[in-house]
């Protein structure tokens, strides 16, 4: 019997994925949520993978309330930082190898261009810093890793800015979106892929270690993917607001965010032979899912 991909952060939106398609695709996967093991709590992570006894750990867990996390820097860093280098240990004393996601906020965001897995880190909150902590607990903890950065990620399951903008679209005729913060969103959907490229990769014996960055493919601001947004709900709501583009300076939030957060994914392609759709495709393929039982309006 195969053993199955084991999943912490299954109620998450990454986790929720990578259930569905794995399950989806026939594969086995155990999803552990938040109430059934914390992660911050050693005993309670390595009895769940001593019972479920994965071939592959998935670390989808983690404390993303970024502007939340300059008031509770202690929650962020039990769940980013401490959370990710217990699942680290408990992977390695059972020889299990681990994926360790990550994020684009690890980096401060002056790079032109797109950023690197060598490129030097520099977070600019306590959101990225306790995440860049998880990485360095990772690598220490856990030699057979795989820490997969991505970037701003959406999808059909939990919150995300596609969910709110589709909120906002329906009860708003114009939005206000930042145009001056530039990245390569990124939908669940091509994460889980991504996951279970890597697994083919550690099943067939191939020692693909160490970091790497994944995210859609293409890049635009936020202003732009908003603009996306609601050019694709409207053929179905019949709402069209207009988005009006605003600097990072009009809309003040307690955490500084990258104003450069594009990754260059050709590593990840390379090594794993997948790259993900377009934000494009994605985005309106996101909606559609997300509207298909909603009425037009009248």
């Amino acid at each position: 019997m195969t053993k199955p991909l084991l999943v912490f952060g299954a109620a998450g939106q990454v986790g929720s994925e990578m259930l569905k398609l794995a399950a989806d695709r026939g594969i086995e996967a155990a999803g552990v949520s938040r109430l059934e093991a914390d992660i911050t709590d050693a005993a309670s992570v390595t009895r769940m993978v001593v019972e479920i006894s994965p071939r592959l750990i998935l670390n989808a867990a983690a404390y993303t309330a970024v502007d939340k996390a300059e008031s509770e820097p202690g929650a962020a860093q039990a769940v980013n930082s401490e959370g990710a280098g217990i699942i680290a240990r408990a992977a390695a004393a059972a020889g299990i190898p681990l994926i360790h996601l990550s994020t684009d906020y690890v980096f401060d965001g002056a790079k032109t261009g797109p950023y690197v897995e060598t490129d030097p880190i520099a977070p600019l909150g306590v959101y990225g810093r306790t995440k860049a902590e998880g990485e360095a607990k990772v690598r220490a903890a856990a030699p057979r890793h795989v820490i997969l950065r991505t970037a701003w990620v959406f999808g059909q399951f939990g919150n995300n800015f596609l969910k709110t903008i589709l909120r906002l679209a329906r009860d708003r005729d114009r939005l206000r979106v930042v145009a001056d913060q530039h990245g390569c969103p990124t939908s669940t959907l091509d994460i889980a892929e991504a996951v279970l490229a890597i697994d083919r990769a550690i099943g067939a014996g191939r020692a693909v270690w160490g970091v790497y960055h994944f995210a859609g493919s293409g890049a635009t601001s936020w202003h732009g993917f908003a603009e996306r947004i609601v050019a694709a709900q409207a053929k179905t709501t019949g709402r069209n607001p207009t988005v009006e583009a605003i600097a990072t300076a009009d809309y003040p939030t307690p955490a500084r965010r990258p104003a450069n957060s594009e990754l260059e994914s050709s590593r990840f392609a390379e090594t794993f032979g997948y790259r993900a759709q377009t934000w494009q495709s994605r985005t309106a393929e996101t909606v559609a899912r997300l509207l298909e039982h909603t009425e037009p309006s009248q």
